[in-house]
């Protein structure tokens, strides 16, 4: 793979997604939804301390970034 993933808190992974225009429609409990018009998936962000390397992956993925795009951001 490129680029290491560097893991990050639930809370900076939305500010993330955020940045790159993904908007908070609902939070769940633990879990803050985030949807961008044109996609199909709804990203299930957990608010926890931090993230594991799998589930981030798989984030990351759902948006459409690379794990370079993702850390840049």
């Amino acid at each position: 793979m490129g680029s290491d993933l560097r893991l990050c808190s639930g809370a900076e992974a939305t500010r993330k997604f955020k940045k790159a225009g993904w908007t908070k429609t609902r939070q769940k409990g633990s879990h803050v939804m985030l949807t961008k018009p044109g996609y199909e998936y709804t990203l299930s962000v957990p608010q926890h301390k931090e993230l594991g390397p799998g589930l981030l992956r798989k984030l990351i993925k759902q948006a459409g970034f690379t794990v370079e795009e993702f850390n840049k951001l």
